[in-house]
């Protein structure tokens, strides 16, 4: 039995010694020290051995174990040790190489423009309404006040999908949608996308307008010149002003183009505002009453005005942008210019 031991022994420390990785070391520790290990096979044959013996070969086999557990340990430590050394060889960072840049990034001048709109909108009390993108003929042009032989339709010549079901030419629509399930007082901003068969350095055939709508007792054009006044002033400096010009839209009646004084030369005349010293930035007017009656509005009562702003023309306007289609073509060396 004392012989059996010494070759238990001497092969699992040669086993353990010539282990390459923690792996194989524990694969010689199940077979030697495991539940079936060549070492608890002895254990379990002690049934087997006279009783006068067994004090002795149980000190025999537990001197084994101890030699082979003490072997077994240093070699894990030493194997543990050069595994961390590799791991720290391929992970080492050499602090003099230059580090790695990371371009901030920024948001597309139009999102740009648009959330500052929205901030200055909301600070005067305005709330959101995002209409859907396909809308009905009926929305967006006859409860407009744009039936169907009405000339105006032409200005806005759009992409049908259907004779009923079109891609929206203006966010107006939404203006009919708010006024349908909610009574005055209403103060709406209607942001998003619109499309129209229209493609030039200034004209894109989908762009972002933002239409803004109040309706309310004693509402007039007033009220609207002040709060073109106080957005201009916050978009363009507070040195900015407003000019109406008449007009004419379907929906509104009196409708005006509105100008703001050019902010490049102070109104003295530039290439901006090609020597005019005003630049146009958007339509407006007074809600027509046909448009507030056909939502069940009461005209005696009620009155109010309504806007449209196409947020990529302010975008150019503002970050000097001459071409409608740089904000569309995903160039950096443009957009990332732009932060504001």
């Amino acid at each position: 039995m004392k012989d059996k031991l010494q070759q238990i022994r001497e092969k699992a420390i040669a086993e353990i010694e010539g282990s390459d990785g923690l792996e194989r070391l524990n694969e010689v520790r199940q077979a030697v020290l495991g539940k079936k290990g060549e070492l608890t096979a002895v254990l379990k044959g002690m049934k087997d051995v006279a009783p006068e013996d067994r004090p002795k070969v149980g000190q025999w086999v537990n001197d084994t174990r101890s030699a082979i557990e003490t072997v077994l340990e240093e070699k894990m430590k030493k194997l543990e040790a050069d595994a961390l050394k590799k791991r720290y060889e391929a992970e080492k960072i050499d602090v003099t190489m230059p580090a790695v840049k990371h371009e901030k990034g920024n948001l597309h001048p139009v999102t740009q423009v648009r959330n500052q709109l929205i901030d200055i909108f909301a600070s005067m009390g305005f709330e959101v309404y995002e209409g859907a993108e396909i809308e009905t003929d009926y929305y967006n042009f006859t409860a407009l006040n744009t039936p169907q032989d009405h000339p105006a339709r032409d200005m806005q010549d759009t992409f049908y999908l259907s004779p009923e079901f079109l891609l929206r030419t203006q966010t107006s629509a939404g203006q009919i949608h708010v006024m349908e399930a909610k009574k005055p007082p209403i103060k709406i901003i209607s942001p998003g996308k619109v499309f129209r068969s229209d493609d030039d350095a200034t004209h894109s055939p989908m762009f972002t307008q933002m239409e803004g709508l109040v309706v309310d007792k004693g509402i007039t054009l007033c009220d609207l010149k002040g709060m073109l006044d106080e957005l201009v002033k916050k978009i363009f400096g507070k040195e900015t002003t407003t000019r109406l010009r008449p007009s004419y839209f379907p929906f509104t009646e009196p409708s005006v183009e509105v100008d703001v004084s050019c902010f490049q030369c102070g109104g003295c005349g530039c290439k901006l505002c090609k020597g005019t010293g005003w630049i146009e930035v958007l339509g407006a007017g007074v809600v027509n009453n046909k448009v507030l009656e056909g939502c069940d509005i009461d005209t005696n009562e009620y009155s109010g005005f309504a806007f449209g702003i196409g947020i990529e023309r302010i975008a150019m306007l503002k970050y000097g942008i001459n071409n409608i289609k740089l904000l569309f073509e995903s160039d950096m060396r443009v957009l990332k210019q732009i932060d504001d």
